[in-house]
């Protein structure tokens, strides 16, 4: 099981994470209080889990009446943000790297997407759904001019190697890598390497054995 620095685990991050999406619909929706048994519902886990993951964090609430939406929003807001908004850039503005900036754009306060890199004539030095792309050459240049502290990696697959070192360099503390090869940086770089390749052969598997199990019944 890995654990971020704090010692709360990944899987745990990413369930909090979910958890303050499905709070936030709740609380624009008027809704005060939850129960654990409601929100497990929602996210296809148990009750207990919901429980174990918010004790984790130190969040105690009233049985009876549930938990109150607002407040732990607040709570796992102030686990899961930084003081200050967190800049990001992403390297590589193909269709992925597109889509993933109009998409991500506005729907947190706290991490912004605010600079683009690519090497394409056509995209550099323009701007990009209003996100200023440069030209890699730049990349440490601009990095540390705008205060970027974690990328995205959209990029050709077969150029993803060569991002390594510039991004040690530049500094950059965290990277979300969209390329299926697999990046492995030095400790003090978190890194969260997203196949969406595997994980489709994942679904494809389990549709597969489901299929198979109910001809086989």
């Amino acid at each position: 099981m890995a654990l971020i620095p704090n010692g709360i685990p990944e899987k745990t991050i990413e369930r909090l994470s979910e958890y303050r999406r499905t709070l936030l619909a709740c609380h624009r929706e008027g809704i005060t209080h939850i129960f654990s048994h409601v929100l497990a519902g929602i996210h296809g886990i148990t009750a207990v889990q919901v429980r174990r993951d918010l004790m984790l964090i130190g969040f105690s609430s009233d049985t009876k009446k549930g938990y109150d939406v607002k407040v732990l929003i607040d709570f796992i807001s102030n686990i899961l943000d930084s003081e200050s908004p967190v800049n990001i850039a992403v390297i590589g503005m193909g269709h992925l790297g597109q889509a993933i900036t109009k998409y991500f754009n506005g729907k947190s306060l706290k991490l912004r997407i605010t600079v683009a890199f690519d090497v394409d004539p056509a995209k550099v030095d323009t701007a990009i759904d209003n996100i200023p792309c440069y030209h890699m050459e730049c990349f440490e240049k601009v990095v540390q001019e705008n205060d970027i502290s974690i990328v995205i990696v959209s990029s050709p697959t077969k150029v993803a190697p060569e991002l390594v070192v510039p991004i040690i360099n530049a500094g950059i503390k965290g990277v979300l890598n969209f390329t299926s090869t697999r990046l492995n940086f030095p400790q003090g770089i978190y890194v969260e390497n997203y196949d969406i390749t595997t994980l489709l052969e994942k679904v494809a598997y389990c549709v597969k054995e489901s299929e198979e199990n109910n001809d086989n019944n």
